[in-house]
């Protein structure tokens, strides 16, 4: 009997300083990563937000969330990956509840 998979909500901040293309390029390396390992109810780019404190010298960043289903496996290697990514500032994972 295979498990079904659970709903969780995914958002993530690009540095902006990075330039349009490169943000788009995160964009789209992030929810092609989703997609492919899960199923993607909605994703919505709020685009440019100003932050409450400077982070990393920076004052804005592009934000992005994405409502997916997933095995839970895979939240970890998504994790994994908003780490070691250059050019991203903030990221978090949560899961929703049924």
């Amino acid at each position: 009997m295979a498990k079904a998979n659970a709903s969780y909500e995914t958002i993530f901040v690009a540095d902006l300083r990075l330039g349009e293309e490169a943000v788009k390029g995160l964009v789209e390396k992030f929810t092609s990563m989703i997609a492919a390992n899960g199923e993607i109810a909605e994703v919505k780019e709020w685009g440019v937000r100003r932050f409450a404190y400077p982070i990393d010298d920076a004052n804005e960043g592009y934000y992005v969330l994405v409502e997916f289903s997933a095995p839970a496996a895979f939240i970890a290697e998504l994790e994994r990956v908003y780490h070691i990514t250059e050019g991203l500032m903030r990221a978090i994972t949560v899961k929703k509840e049924d």
